[in-house]
Protein backbone atom coordinates (compact mmCIF):
# COMPACT_ATOMS: atom_id res chain seq x y z
CA UNK A 1 0.00 0.00 0.00
CA UNK A 2 1.29 3.43 -0.93
CA UNK A 3 2.37 5.71 1.89
CA UNK A 4 -0.33 8.25 1.02
CA UNK A 5 -3.06 5.64 1.61
CA UNK A 6 -1.73 3.98 4.76
CA UNK A 7 -3.69 6.26 7.12
CA UNK A 8 -6.92 5.32 5.30
CA UNK A 9 -6.73 1.51 5.32
CA UNK A 10 -10.08 1.23 7.12
CA UNK A 11 -13.01 3.49 8.00
CA UNK A 12 -14.59 4.09 11.37
CA UNK A 13 -18.01 3.34 9.83
CA UNK A 14 -16.97 -0.15 8.79
CA UNK A 15 -15.34 -0.83 12.16
CA UNK A 16 -18.32 0.31 14.21
CA UNK A 17 -20.89 -1.43 11.98
CA UNK A 18 -19.00 -4.70 12.37
CA UNK A 19 -19.02 -4.13 16.12
CA UNK A 20 -22.80 -3.62 16.01
CA UNK A 21 -23.27 -6.93 14.19
CA UNK A 22 -20.89 -8.79 16.49
CA UNK A 23 -22.58 -7.55 19.65
CA UNK A 24 -26.18 -7.43 18.42
CA UNK A 25 -26.32 -3.74 19.34
CA UNK A 26 -28.55 -0.98 17.98
CA UNK A 27 -26.45 0.66 15.27
CA UNK A 28 -26.69 4.44 15.58
CA UNK A 29 -23.23 4.79 14.06
CA UNK A 30 -23.51 4.61 10.27
CA UNK A 31 -25.95 6.94 8.56
CA UNK A 32 -28.38 4.69 6.73
CA UNK A 33 -32.15 4.32 7.28
CA UNK A 34 -33.64 1.08 8.56
CA UNK A 35 -36.61 1.29 6.19
CA UNK A 36 -36.76 1.62 2.41
CA UNK A 37 -37.85 4.73 0.58
CA UNK A 38 -40.99 5.33 -1.52
CA UNK A 39 -42.42 2.09 -2.96
CA UNK A 40 -43.01 3.69 -6.36
CA UNK A 41 -39.28 4.33 -6.63
CA UNK A 42 -38.45 0.72 -5.79
CA UNK A 43 -41.07 -0.41 -8.29
CA UNK A 44 -39.45 1.77 -10.95
CA UNK A 45 -36.15 -0.04 -10.40
CA UNK A 46 -37.84 -3.44 -10.66
CA UNK A 47 -39.65 -2.36 -13.82
CA UNK A 48 -36.38 -1.18 -15.35
CA UNK A 49 -34.71 -4.52 -14.58
CA UNK A 50 -37.61 -6.54 -15.92
CA UNK A 51 -37.85 -4.22 -18.92
CA UNK A 52 -34.30 -5.05 -20.00
CA UNK A 53 -32.58 -1.87 -18.82
CA UNK A 54 -29.55 -3.79 -17.58
CA UNK A 55 -26.63 -2.84 -19.79
CA UNK A 56 -24.14 0.02 -19.54
CA UNK A 57 -25.73 3.46 -19.56
CA UNK A 58 -23.87 6.35 -21.20
CA UNK A 59 -20.79 7.30 -19.20
CA UNK A 60 -22.19 10.70 -18.11
CA UNK A 61 -25.43 9.03 -17.00
CA UNK A 62 -28.83 8.35 -18.51
CA UNK A 63 -30.26 11.40 -20.31
CA UNK A 64 -33.56 11.01 -18.42
CA UNK A 65 -31.77 11.28 -15.07
CA UNK A 66 -29.54 14.16 -16.13
CA UNK A 67 -32.67 16.00 -17.24
CA UNK A 68 -34.38 15.20 -13.92
CA UNK A 69 -31.39 16.54 -11.97
CA UNK A 70 -31.37 19.75 -14.01
CA UNK A 71 -35.11 20.21 -13.40
CA UNK A 72 -34.61 19.59 -9.67
CA UNK A 73 -31.94 22.30 -9.46
CA UNK A 74 -34.11 24.76 -11.38
CA UNK A 75 -37.30 23.99 -9.47
CA UNK A 76 -35.74 24.15 -6.01
CA UNK A 77 -33.00 26.75 -6.37
CA UNK A 78 -33.41 28.58 -9.66
CA UNK A 79 -30.11 27.14 -10.93
CA UNK A 80 -30.01 26.55 -14.69
CA UNK A 81 -27.93 23.64 -16.02
CA UNK A 82 -27.65 22.13 -19.47
CA UNK A 83 -28.27 18.42 -18.80
CA UNK A 84 -25.95 17.43 -21.64
CA UNK A 85 -22.87 19.40 -20.60
CA UNK A 86 -23.42 20.61 -17.03
CA UNK A 87 -24.65 17.47 -15.24
CA UNK A 88 -22.86 14.17 -14.71
CA UNK A 89 -24.21 11.11 -12.86
CA UNK A 90 -21.84 9.44 -10.42
CA UNK A 91 -21.66 6.32 -8.26
CA UNK A 92 -22.92 8.15 -5.22
CA UNK A 93 -21.79 11.55 -4.02
CA UNK A 94 -18.52 10.05 -2.81
CA UNK A 95 -17.44 9.39 -6.39
CA UNK A 96 -18.64 12.85 -7.38
CA UNK A 97 -16.38 14.37 -4.73
CA UNK A 98 -13.47 12.20 -5.85
CA UNK A 99 -14.07 13.10 -9.49
CA UNK A 100 -14.11 16.80 -8.65
CA UNK A 101 -10.92 16.70 -6.59
CA UNK A 102 -9.09 14.45 -9.08
CA UNK A 103 -10.31 16.41 -12.08
CA UNK A 104 -9.66 19.90 -10.73
CA UNK A 105 -6.53 19.57 -8.57
CA UNK A 106 -2.86 19.16 -9.42
CA UNK A 107 -0.28 17.62 -7.07
CA UNK A 108 0.72 20.26 -4.54
CA UNK A 109 -2.55 22.20 -4.75
CA UNK A 110 -4.31 22.91 -1.48
CA UNK A 111 -7.91 22.05 -0.62
CA UNK A 112 -9.61 23.82 2.29
CA UNK A 113 -12.14 21.73 4.23
CA UNK A 114 -14.20 22.27 7.36
CA UNK A 115 -13.41 19.92 10.23
CA UNK A 116 -14.80 17.67 11.52
CA UNK A 117 -15.00 16.31 7.98
CA UNK A 118 -16.48 13.29 6.22
CA UNK A 119 -13.59 10.83 6.11
CA UNK A 120 -13.51 10.37 2.33
CA UNK A 121 -12.44 14.01 1.93
CA UNK A 122 -9.05 13.41 3.51
CA UNK A 123 -8.43 10.21 1.54
CA UNK A 124 -9.49 11.76 -1.76
CA UNK A 125 -7.29 14.81 -1.29
CA UNK A 126 -4.34 12.56 -0.43
CA UNK A 127 -4.91 10.36 -3.51
CA UNK A 128 -4.94 13.48 -5.69
CA UNK A 129 -1.53 14.47 -4.33
CA UNK A 130 -3.04 17.66 -2.94
CA UNK A 131 -2.68 19.10 0.56
CA UNK A 132 -5.48 19.47 3.09
CA UNK A 133 -5.97 22.66 5.10
CA UNK A 134 -8.68 22.72 7.74
CA UNK A 135 -10.96 25.26 9.34
CA UNK A 136 -12.41 23.98 12.62
CA UNK A 137 -16.12 24.17 13.46
CA UNK A 138 -16.34 24.15 17.25
CA UNK A 139 -19.12 23.01 19.56
CA UNK A 140 -21.60 23.99 20.78
CA UNK A 141 -22.78 25.93 17.71
CA UNK A 142 -20.23 24.72 15.10
CA UNK A 143 -20.11 28.18 13.53
CA UNK A 144 -17.80 28.96 10.61
CA UNK A 145 -15.33 31.74 11.50
CA UNK A 146 -14.73 33.86 8.35
CA UNK A 147 -11.34 35.02 9.64
CA UNK A 148 -10.14 31.46 10.17
CA UNK A 149 -11.38 30.56 6.70
CA UNK A 150 -9.53 33.49 5.13
CA UNK A 151 -6.37 32.54 7.01
CA UNK A 152 -6.55 28.97 5.70
CA UNK A 153 -6.51 30.13 2.07
CA UNK A 154 -3.05 30.59 0.53
CA UNK A 155 -1.76 31.24 -3.01
CA UNK A 156 -1.68 27.44 -3.45
CA UNK A 157 -5.38 26.98 -2.64
CA UNK A 158 -7.22 25.47 -5.59
CA UNK A 159 -10.63 24.95 -4.07
CA UNK A 160 -12.79 24.99 -0.96
CA UNK A 161 -14.62 21.71 -0.31
CA UNK A 162 -17.76 22.70 1.58
CA UNK A 163 -20.35 20.45 3.22
CA UNK A 164 -23.71 21.89 4.29
CA UNK A 165 -25.90 20.51 5.78
CA UNK A 166 -22.80 19.33 7.58
CA UNK A 167 -21.85 15.76 8.43
CA UNK A 168 -21.03 14.97 11.23
CA UNK A 169 -22.19 18.03 13.20
CA UNK A 170 -25.71 18.50 11.80
CA UNK A 171 -24.99 22.19 11.21
CA UNK A 172 -26.68 24.08 8.35
CA UNK A 173 -24.56 27.05 7.34
CA UNK A 174 -26.32 30.41 7.37
CA UNK A 175 -26.51 32.80 4.44
CA UNK A 176 -23.97 35.05 6.19
CA UNK A 177 -21.48 32.19 6.55
CA UNK A 178 -21.97 31.15 2.92
CA UNK A 179 -21.52 34.74 1.79
CA UNK A 180 -18.16 34.76 3.58
CA UNK A 181 -17.15 31.65 1.65
CA UNK A 182 -18.34 33.18 -1.63
CA UNK A 183 -16.48 36.42 -0.96
CA UNK A 184 -13.20 34.59 -0.43
CA UNK A 185 -13.70 32.43 -3.53
CA UNK A 186 -14.39 35.46 -5.72
CA UNK A 187 -11.66 37.66 -4.25
CA UNK A 188 -9.00 34.93 -4.36
CA UNK A 189 -10.25 33.40 -7.65
CA UNK A 190 -10.63 29.87 -6.30
CA UNK A 191 -13.16 27.13 -6.98
CA UNK A 192 -15.76 25.57 -4.69
CA UNK A 193 -16.96 21.99 -4.52
CA UNK A 194 -20.08 21.59 -2.39
CA UNK A 195 -21.30 18.34 -0.84
CA UNK A 196 -25.05 18.86 -0.45
CA UNK A 197 -26.29 15.28 -0.01
CA UNK A 198 -28.44 16.31 2.97
CA UNK A 199 -30.01 19.24 1.10
CA UNK A 200 -33.58 18.12 1.85
CA UNK A 201 -32.86 17.00 5.42
CA UNK A 202 -33.12 20.39 7.15
CA UNK A 203 -35.39 21.15 10.09
CA UNK A 204 -37.37 23.79 11.95
CA UNK A 205 -38.10 25.86 8.85
CA UNK A 206 -34.43 26.45 8.17
CA UNK A 207 -33.52 26.91 4.48
CA UNK A 208 -30.80 25.08 2.60
CA UNK A 209 -28.92 27.62 0.48
CA UNK A 210 -26.69 26.19 -2.27
CA UNK A 211 -23.43 28.12 -2.52
CA UNK A 212 -23.88 28.26 -6.31
CA UNK A 213 -26.89 30.56 -5.88
CA UNK A 214 -24.77 33.37 -4.41
CA UNK A 215 -23.36 36.14 -6.63
CA UNK A 216 -20.22 35.14 -8.51
CA UNK A 217 -20.45 31.47 -7.52
CA UNK A 218 -22.42 29.72 -10.28
CA UNK A 219 -19.43 29.92 -12.62
CA UNK A 220 -16.96 28.52 -10.07
CA UNK A 221 -18.94 25.89 -8.14
CA UNK A 222 -19.41 22.15 -8.60
CA UNK A 223 -22.53 21.14 -6.67
CA UNK A 224 -22.72 17.49 -5.62
CA UNK A 225 -25.69 15.60 -4.23
CA UNK A 226 -27.24 12.14 -4.31
CA UNK A 227 -30.40 10.08 -4.43
CA UNK A 228 -29.54 7.86 -1.46
CA UNK A 229 -30.03 10.21 1.49
CA UNK A 230 -33.10 12.00 0.14
CA UNK A 231 -34.96 8.86 -0.93
CA UNK A 232 -33.62 6.29 1.58
CA UNK A 233 -31.97 3.97 -0.92
CA UNK A 234 -28.38 4.48 0.17
CA UNK A 235 -27.21 1.16 -1.27
CA UNK A 236 -28.08 2.17 -4.82
CA UNK A 237 -25.19 4.67 -4.98
CA UNK A 238 -26.67 7.17 -7.41
CA UNK A 239 -25.20 10.66 -7.20
CA UNK A 240 -24.62 13.65 -9.44
CA UNK A 241 -22.50 16.73 -9.97
CA UNK A 242 -23.71 19.99 -11.53
CA UNK A 243 -21.83 23.09 -12.56
CA UNK A 244 -20.35 25.02 -15.48
CA UNK A 245 -19.44 22.89 -18.48
CA UNK A 246 -15.66 23.25 -18.13
CA UNK A 247 -15.67 22.10 -14.51
CA UNK A 248 -18.11 19.26 -15.15
CA UNK A 249 -15.94 18.11 -18.07
CA UNK A 250 -13.09 17.66 -15.59
CA UNK A 251 -15.31 15.71 -13.18
CA UNK A 252 -16.66 13.58 -16.04
CA UNK A 253 -13.16 12.74 -17.27
CA UNK A 254 -12.04 11.58 -13.83
CA UNK A 255 -15.28 9.64 -13.32
CA UNK A 256 -14.73 7.87 -16.65
CA UNK A 257 -11.70 6.11 -15.21
CA UNK A 258 -13.15 5.51 -11.75
CA UNK A 259 -16.35 3.63 -12.59
CA UNK A 260 -17.15 4.65 -16.20
CA UNK A 261 -20.88 4.35 -15.50
CA UNK A 262 -23.39 3.45 -12.80
CA UNK A 263 -26.25 0.98 -12.36
CA UNK A 264 -28.73 1.50 -15.18
CA UNK A 265 -32.00 0.41 -13.49
CA UNK A 266 -31.27 2.52 -10.42
CA UNK A 267 -30.67 5.56 -12.58
CA UNK A 268 -34.11 5.08 -14.13
CA UNK A 269 -35.62 4.83 -10.64
CA UNK A 270 -33.73 7.92 -9.43
CA UNK A 271 -35.29 9.92 -12.27
CA UNK A 272 -38.72 8.83 -11.06
CA UNK A 273 -37.81 9.81 -7.49
CA UNK A 274 -36.77 13.31 -8.50
CA UNK A 275 -40.23 13.78 -9.99
CA UNK A 276 -42.02 13.26 -6.67
CA UNK A 277 -44.08 16.23 -5.42
CA UNK A 278 -42.74 18.76 -2.94
CA UNK A 279 -44.94 17.23 -0.24
CA UNK A 280 -42.60 14.23 -0.21
CA UNK A 281 -39.66 16.39 0.90
CA UNK A 282 -41.77 18.16 3.52
CA UNK A 283 -42.97 14.88 5.02
CA UNK A 284 -39.44 13.45 4.96
CA UNK A 285 -38.01 16.39 6.90
CA UNK A 286 -40.91 16.45 9.36
CA UNK A 287 -40.53 12.74 10.11
CA UNK A 288 -36.79 13.00 10.62
CA UNK A 289 -37.19 16.05 12.87
CA UNK A 290 -39.46 13.98 15.13
CA UNK A 291 -36.85 11.21 15.26
CA UNK A 292 -34.13 13.74 15.98
CA UNK A 293 -36.13 14.98 18.94
CA UNK A 294 -36.70 11.47 20.30
CA UNK A 295 -33.01 10.68 20.22
CA UNK A 296 -31.85 14.10 21.41
CA UNK A 297 -34.11 13.90 24.47
CA UNK A 298 -32.89 10.38 25.15
CA UNK A 299 -29.27 11.52 24.99
CA UNK A 300 -29.97 14.38 27.37
CA UNK A 301 -31.79 12.00 29.73
CA UNK A 302 -28.66 9.81 29.68
CA UNK A 303 -26.62 12.75 30.94
CA UNK A 304 -24.85 13.48 27.66
CA UNK A 305 -24.26 17.12 26.75
CA UNK A 306 -26.20 17.28 23.47
CA UNK A 307 -25.82 19.87 20.71
CA UNK A 308 -28.58 21.11 18.40
CA UNK A 309 -28.94 19.34 15.06
CA UNK A 310 -30.19 21.63 12.29
CA UNK A 311 -30.01 19.07 9.48
CA UNK A 312 -28.64 15.69 8.28
CA UNK A 313 -29.20 12.36 10.05
CA UNK A 314 -26.97 13.18 13.01
CA UNK A 315 -26.88 14.63 16.49
CA UNK A 316 -23.62 15.14 18.36
CA UNK A 317 -22.80 14.97 22.05
CA UNK A 318 -19.91 15.50 24.43
CA UNK A 319 -19.39 12.29 26.37
CA UNK A 320 -17.16 14.06 28.88
CA UNK A 321 -20.40 14.81 30.71
CA UNK A 322 -20.70 11.08 31.55
CA UNK A 323 -17.03 10.68 32.44
CA UNK A 324 -15.45 9.87 29.09
CA UNK A 325 -11.90 11.03 28.47
CA UNK A 326 -11.46 9.43 25.02
CA UNK A 327 -14.27 9.12 22.48
CA UNK A 328 -12.81 6.14 20.66
CA UNK A 329 -12.51 4.12 23.86
CA UNK A 330 -15.98 5.26 24.90
CA UNK A 331 -17.54 4.10 21.61
CA UNK A 332 -15.67 0.79 21.59
CA UNK A 333 -17.03 0.05 25.06
CA UNK A 334 -20.55 1.37 24.50
CA UNK A 335 -21.99 -1.83 22.91
CA UNK A 336 -20.98 -3.94 25.89
CA UNK A 337 -22.20 -1.34 28.38
CA UNK A 338 -25.59 -0.49 26.89
CA UNK A 339 -26.02 -2.27 23.53
CA UNK A 340 -25.77 0.86 21.36
CA UNK A 341 -23.18 1.78 18.71
CA UNK A 342 -22.12 5.36 17.97
CA UNK A 343 -19.16 6.97 16.18
CA UNK A 344 -16.31 8.88 17.82
CA UNK A 345 -15.80 12.25 16.14
CA UNK A 346 -12.09 12.59 16.89
CA UNK A 347 -11.35 10.58 13.72
CA UNK A 348 -12.83 13.43 11.66
CA UNK A 349 -10.26 16.00 12.84
CA UNK A 350 -6.65 16.60 11.82
CA UNK A 351 -5.95 17.09 15.52
CA UNK A 352 -7.94 14.39 17.37
CA UNK A 353 -7.77 16.44 20.57
CA UNK A 354 -10.12 18.96 18.95
CA UNK A 355 -12.92 16.39 19.16
CA UNK A 356 -11.53 14.02 21.76
CA UNK A 357 -14.78 13.35 23.64
CA UNK A 358 -17.33 14.24 20.95
CA UNK A 359 -19.66 11.46 19.76
CA UNK A 360 -22.03 11.26 16.78
CA UNK A 361 -25.35 9.40 16.84
CA UNK A 362 -27.59 8.75 13.81
CA UNK A 363 -31.36 9.19 14.16
CA UNK A 364 -32.46 7.86 10.74
CA UNK A 365 -34.05 4.83 12.39
CA UNK A 366 -37.61 3.86 13.28
CA UNK A 367 -39.01 5.74 16.29
CA UNK A 368 -39.37 2.56 18.31
CA UNK A 369 -35.69 1.72 17.73
CA UNK A 370 -34.66 5.19 18.85
CA UNK A 371 -36.87 4.91 21.94
CA UNK A 372 -35.22 1.59 22.81
CA UNK A 373 -31.76 3.06 22.29
CA UNK A 374 -32.70 5.99 24.53
CA UNK A 375 -33.86 3.60 27.25
CA UNK A 376 -30.59 1.68 27.05
CA UNK A 377 -28.48 4.84 27.13
CA UNK A 378 -29.97 5.85 30.48
CA UNK A 379 -27.52 3.40 32.05
CA UNK A 380 -24.78 5.94 31.28
CA UNK A 381 -26.19 8.62 33.59
CA UNK A 382 -23.89 9.22 36.52
CA UNK A 383 -25.50 8.34 39.85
Amino acid sequence: MGVHLQPFSTTIFNEMSQLAVRTGSINLGQGFPDVDGPPEVAEAAVAAIQGGQNQYPPGPGLPVLRQAVAEHQLRNYGLVHDPDTEVVITMGATEGIAGAVFGLCEPGDEVVVMEPYYDSYAATIAMAGAQRRVVTLRAPDYALDPEELAAAVTPRTRLILLNSPHNPTGRVLSREELEAVARICVERDILAVTDEVYEHLVYDGRPHIPLATLPGMAERTVTISSHGKTFSFTGWKVGWACGPADLIAAVRTAKMYLSYSGATPFQHAAAVALGLPSSYYEELAAGLAERRDILSQGLRDAGLTTFASEGTYFVTTDAASVGAIDGVEFCLGLPERVGVVAVPMSVFYDDPDAGRTLIRFAFCKRPEILAEAAARLKALRPT
